[in-house]
């Protein structure tokens, strides 16, 4: 069953939170909703202009909702992730979304209101969400690059303003997260004291963790084992400021950089072991039930476990 982000929130709010994944293939795709649909778990399943561009954005499409008939328990929003302008109108008119995000925080804040403000009206008028961003992350995504002199946490100050001013339905806030597999290398951590801010000035809003991988230790280890020349020092987010996050106001966590990892180090793995094979679907068989399990650790992380039967009166 397909929802909106807003309806998800209102009922996982300072409870447990949902993982916002990003997809660009159909072993991925496979991977995720086969393991939500074995947790019971919601999840939001999210598509980048950089994967719209690599898979075309009706192919991304027709791979989520055609997973929804194949795996018909589970409960999911389509989202959206760092759109522009353009992004956002062709998401909208395609019919296939229930949330999109507008990508505003490197502007100043009176234009950075003023662009969020506009996709907020264009988007309530066909029903979806809208997420927000005030503060930047530093790192790499995609086609995304921002030096770590160019970042900034969000000002708890300006949040209430800037809800009210656009009328987003979620926040995404800037709070010690980067993107990217190099994140933390500074050791930092998420800042609890803003975090903390942010909720009593914004009680009750859904507030969104972007840059959450854990970025395994274990994992890279293993990809540089076999063949990678992957950086040692990164550190992402650890698991017990994940449960920590969650009762400030997380309702939605971001997850892409664990999930390249995990299908680097699946290939890289099976091609060392077995120089012979050429098939793609037998290490894509294997990066499935990998992905599966990973995912399944995230939704028990998160507290999204038996959780969808909250939706079932739910509809768009």
């Amino acid at each position: 069953m397909v929802l909106t982000t807003k309806q998800l929130f209102s009922r996982c709010y300072g409870r447990y939170a949902i993982p916002a994944v990003n997809v660009f293939f159909m072993e991925e795709v496979h991977g995720l909703f086969t393991a939500a649909q074995e947790a019971g778990a919601p999840v939001i399943v999210q598509t980048t202009p950089f994967a719209r561009d690599y898979a075309h954005a009706n192919m991304l499409l027709a791979m989520i909702h055609t997973a929804a008939e194949i795996y018909p328990d589970v409960v999911y929003a389509v989202h959206l992730d760092h759109g522009y302008e353009e992004h956002i109108t062709d998401a909208i008119a395609s019919g296939g979304y229930t949330s999109v995000m507008i990508d505003a925080s490197h502007d100043d804040f009176d234009t950075n209101v003023q662009r969020t403000k506009a996709v907020v009206e264009k988007a309530h008028k066909k029903g979806i969400s809208v997420e927000a961003e005030l503060g930047v992350l530093a790192g790499v995504e995609d086609d995304l690059t921002v030096d770590e002199k160019h970042s900034f946490y969000t000002n708890p100050d300006d949040v209430e303003t800037f809800v009210k001013a656009t009328g987003c339905d979620s926040l995404a806030i800037a709070v010690g997260t980067s993107h990217g597999a190099y994140k933390f290398s500074g050791g930092q951590g998420l800042q609890f004291g803003i975090l903390s801010a942010i909720q009593q000035r914004l009680p009750g809003f859904p507030l969104v963790l972007h840059g959450g991988s854990n970025v395994s230790s274990e994992v890279i280890n293993r990809i540089n084992a076999a063949g990678g020349r992957l950086k040692t020092d990164a550190k992402g987010v650890q698991e017990e400021e994940i449960r920590k996050a969650i009762p400030l106001g997380i309702c939605k966590i971001n997850i892409a950089t664990d999930t390249r990892l995990l299908w680097t180090m699946v290939n890289r793995e099976f091609f060392r072991d077995r120089p012979e094979e050429f098939a793609p679907t037998t290490p894509g068989k294997i990066f499935m039930e990998t992905y599966k399990e990973f995912m399944l650790k995230k939704f028990e992380l998160m507290g999204a476990v038996g959780k969808v039967f909250e939706f079932e009166n739910l509809k768009i």
